[in-house]
């Protein structure tokens, strides 16, 4: 399943990368973030960079390892994340739309083995759109609150 979508957040895209490749900020915006171990790499957002990040989901932690697959700054970071049955490439393009603006554009492809997974993607495609939104509009938020 592949799906893109597109937001804007009110901050220039200087600082609204700035707060995005901050690994210490990804708890202020994904609230079900438990912890995040770094397994391997030189920079935790370098290419290649492996981390392990557990997420409270439905009262059970759920295991997910991201390798960052992309990291042309600014323009583009890219990663894959891969947990029991499922893997998901997500792109993020972070675009000037003005001096205080920026456009982000996410790119999402999702393969699931599981076959409850799989299930999902078929007849609820719509619930991992409105998932991912809902992340990027935490993180527009966390980012239009961030001072200069």
């Amino acid at each position: 399943m592949r799906y893109q979508l597109e937001l804007d957040i009110d901050r220039p895209r200087e600082r609204v990368v700035e707060l995005f490749l901050d690994p210490d900020n990804l708890t202020k915006w994904q609230p079900d973030l438990v912890s995040v171990e770094r397994i391997s790499g030189d920079g935790p957002r370098d290419v290649g960079a492996k981390t392990k990040q557990t997420h409270k989901m439905g009262g059970r932690d759920v295991e997910v390892i991201e390798t960052i697959t992309a990291h042309n700054y600014p323009d583009e970071f890219s990663a894959t994340y891969e947990s029991d049955g499922v893997w998901n490439l997500i792109e993020n393009r972070l675009l000037e739309a003005g001096a205080e603006r920026t456009h982000w554009i996410l790119q999402s492809e999702l393969k699931c083995s599981n076959f409850v997974m799989r299930l999902m993607t078929i007849f609820l495609p719509g619930m991992f759109k409105r998932q991912t939104l809902t992340f990027m509009k935490r993180f527009k938020e966390f980012a239009e609150s961030s001072g200069a």
